[in-house]
């Protein structure tokens, strides 16, 4: 109950504002263009090659936008001293951190919707399966969840925005740069740097409209690990 109040409050406050919604159009124009330029404007392409272009184009701007809406969800609070609110509040650290994650998920998620008919444009000239499509949707909220899960630990880390954003970029172009340190290690540290990756081993399986259980269970681990920080550092404030 505290999780959705909390959750709800968030929501309120992306939706009353025009700063979620310029990034939600913001992304929705991007990908449209990047979705026409390198996908139906690129040429004589299969089908399937045209969707996986659309969830590479998706997936970039996913983990963009997931930062973006995540920075203030914590650091504003302490910006605004609403945090004090929320401290002396029946919720706990991890309903607060909960509400927080469910609300940036359930912006992601109505974003995410909103580009449905790029893939149904496909159908017009071509077919593709709605198993690859359903697939590739999977991944983007998988990418979500692990996106939005660091921003709300780099949130939790700052007074600002902007530091916040920062710090949720320098980590995910780390993690996604994995498989790249990876090609330069030796075993055993070569295959724990390429699983650790964001992208390489991992969300290319979703474009391709592959379910692999190892992705899944991936991506679950990065939220649930990062959110677990989230949780920690709002439990040592609350002591302090």
């Amino acid at each position: 109950m505290h999780t959705w109040l909390v959750a709800r409050r968030d929501l309120g406050a992306t939706t009353h504002g025009f700063g979620g919604y310029l990034i939600v159009a913001a992304v929705l124009f991007v990908t449209g263009l990047l979705f026409q330029t390198r996908g139906l404007g690129a040429g004589a392409q299969y089908s399937h090659e045209v969707l996986e272009t659309f969830f590479e184009n998706a997936g970039g701007l996913v983990m963009i936008s997931g930062i973006l809406f995540t920075m203030r969800s914590l650091a504003e609070e302490r910006q605004l001293g609403t945090d004090v609110l929320l401290e002396t509040s029946p919720a706990t650290e991890v309903q607060i951190v909960l509400g927080k994650w469910v609300a940036a998920m359930l912006v992601m998620a109505g974003m995410l919707a909103l580009t449905l008919y790029m893939p149904a444009l496909i159908f017009v000239n071509g077919k593709v399966s709605l198993a690859h499509i359903a697939t590739g949707y999977v991944g983007l909220l998988l990418l979500a969840s692990a996106v939005t899960s660091i921003g709300i630990a780099s949130s939790s880390l700052f007074s600002t925005q902007l530091p916040a954003g920062i710090l949720a970029g320098v980590i995910v172009v780390t993690m996604l740069l994995g498989w790249l340190l990876a090609d330069v290690s030796d075993p055993p540290f070569s295959d724990v740097l390429a699983y650790s990756a964001l992208w390489d081993q991992h969300f290319t399986a979703f474009m391709e409209g592959r379910l692999h259980l190892r992705s899944v269970v991936y991506y679950l681990s990065v939220t649930f690990l990062f959110l677990l920080g989230a949780t920690k550092v709002l439990e040592g404030r609350r002591w302090q």
